[in-house]
């Protein structure tokens, strides 16, 4: 599902406009962001979580050839997904 596909889906859904619906997205979207840049935790009860993990710096090798190769430490969005949406779908 892409991200039009989404709106629409959310505009039947909710009986909303589309323009609504895509308003309503990218505002989530952008809050939501802006959280993980500031390093706070977003959490949705029931459906889940997102946060910012960080990577160690660690060495790794080149598979062409077979060099090693340093890789900075970075940090990445995650999401881990709650019980109530883990359920729904299995």
């Amino acid at each position: 599902m892409n991200k039009n596909e989404l709106i629409t889906a959310m505009a039947e859904a909710s009986g909303l406009p589309k323009k609504d619906c895509e308003i309503a997205l990218n505002a989530f979207t952008g809050v939501v962001e802006n959280a993980l840049k500031a390093e706070n935790k977003v959490q949705l009860v029931g459906f889940g979580s997102f946060e910012v993990k960080a990577r160690a710096a660690r060495t790794g090798r080149n598979p062409r050839t077979k060099e090693p190769v340093e890789i900075a430490a970075s940090k990445a969005p995650v999401f881990k997904a709650g019980k109530a949406l883990k359920d729904a779908i299995q």
